[in-house]
């Protein structure tokens, strides 16, 4: 297993909840996000400007990838605060309280997975919220992106039943999790698409506040068939539910990853993984709510991103309590295009690699990209979880990895361990 700074490995049994809303924004704006350009902050009219208050640091101000006016505040989360905060009614009215104090406007709050909401707001307004001795910190709203490259067949399950070249036309599986949910964080999922057989469902949609998580993109759609579809699916069996954080241009923000994060961590219905082939630049209050999705016994599998650089660059792919997933194509070499090195854990196909589409209920796709490698390893990660319904993500992880074939992957990159994805015991 790899060893990152600052990361940490954390296990504890959960119990079974039902589906609760999301706890999302305060007040008439909530239903639409800006998701991939930029927009003014909305400072509230009626909050005093303390000209004399402290200002602190918004982490992440000067990336490339932030979206003007838009801020994640979390929330200190210890002894008696912690337990005031643990309703969602504790975590509104305390950024109620800030923002009427600093100004800006709450828009979305977390309180499963991690203590805080998202906020429009001035730059200065933002820094004297920092400075507050409630607020942990104040970061910078991001746009993250799906991990896919459009090109133009599956030769994914091919490859990861056998342990050698050539493959042999088949797919030869021990199971198909029918007792097992995943979650795919993505645009979205065509339930109606026969190929899954009625297994997919809608969670929830956090770009457009409500419930139909439909796929208007077609990557969450392509994903979640390699995942579990009847025909280009690893696990066959499993049921898929859809909870939507990208919008039609495959983007979104850090603060609707954030609540589809939060959503996963309330209602998950166990045993179960998740899905994540989105990527974005490395965030605090990304790392924090991973971490405590994986605390909470849910296996992660992420894409390790395509821009052909180190994958320790990119969130989720850098922590150390998720499996981290490079690609592969047909010749077992690395595309030039997918990242690398010590934070990727295996590799898996990703380059051409068919699926269902979005144009009908029957469509096909072809995509490349990490995102259609990750799908491969959670699928993977479904049928050692329908055996082992009890194994913490760490045992699963280290199943998938001990249970890899070993040197075979061509042009792997520097660090990375050369470790192929096999589906089989």
């Amino acid at each position: 297993m790899r060893n990152r700074p600052g990361s940490k490995r954390r296990q504890k049994d959960s119990h079974v909840k039902k589906p609760k809303r999301p706890r999302i924004a305060l007040g008439a704006a909530v239903a639409a996000l800006v998701l991939t350009g930029a927009t003014a902050a909305t400072a509230g009219a009626a909050a005093p400007d303390p000209g004399s208050a402290p200002l602190g640091t918004v982490r992440g101000a000067e990336a490339p990838d932030t979206v003007d006016g838009e801020y994640i505040v979390v929330l200190k989360d210890s002894g008696s605060r912690a337990r005031q905060l643990r309703a969602a009614e504790g975590v509104r009215d305390k950024a109620e309280e800030l923002t009427d104090t600093f100004g800006g406007r709450p828009d979305r709050t977390f309180d499963s997975a991690l203590k805080g909401f998202s906020l429009k707001a001035t730059e200065k307004q933002a820094r004297r919220l920092a400075a507050d001795p409630a607020v942990a910190y104040v970061e910078a709203n991001r746009v993250e992106r799906g991990d896919d490259v459009q090109t133009d067949p599956s030769w994914g399950l091919d490859r990861i039943d056998q342990r050698d070249l050539p493959l042999d036309a088949s797919y030869t599986y021990r199971g198909t999790a029918s007792n097992v949910t995943a979650y795919v964080v993505d645009s979205g999922i065509n339930i109606s698409h026969e190929d899954f057989g009625g297994r997919a469902s809608y969670g929830y949609n956090f770009v457009d506040g409500n419930r139909t998580a439909e796929d208007c993109h077609g990557h969450g759609t392509h994903v979640a068939g390699i995942l579990g579809s009847g025909t280009y699916g690893v696990a066959k069996g499993v049921k898929l539910v859809a909870v939507k954080v990208l919008n039609c241009n495959n983007a979104g923000t850090t603060a609707a990853l954030l609540a589809g994060y939060d959503w996963v961590a309330e209602n998950a219905v166990r045993p179960a993984v998740v899905n994540v082939s989105v990527g974005g630049s490395p965030s605090d209050a990304k790392s924090a709510m991973i971490r405590k999705l994986v605390g909470a016994g849910l296996t992660i599998a992420a894409s390790a991103g395509n821009k052909g650089t180190d994958a320790c660059a990119q969130s989720p792919a850098l922590e150390e309590s998720v499996i981290t997933v490079a690609a592969t194509a047909r010749d077992d070499s690395k595309p030039s295009w997918s990242n690398h090195g010590t934070c990727v854990d295996v590799f898996a196909p990703g380059a051409s690699v068919p699926s269902l589409g979005i144009d009908s209920d029957t469509a096909v796709k072809t995509m490349s990209g990490t995102s259609m490698s990750a799908p491969h390893a959670t699928g993977v990660a479904a049928l050692y979880v329908a055996e082992h319904p009890e194994a913490t993500p760490a045992q699963v992880s280290r199943a998938l990895l001990t249970g890899a074939t070993g040197d075979r992957v061509t042009g792997a990159g520097a660090g990375s361990p050369n470790r192929l994805l096999h589906s089989g015991e």
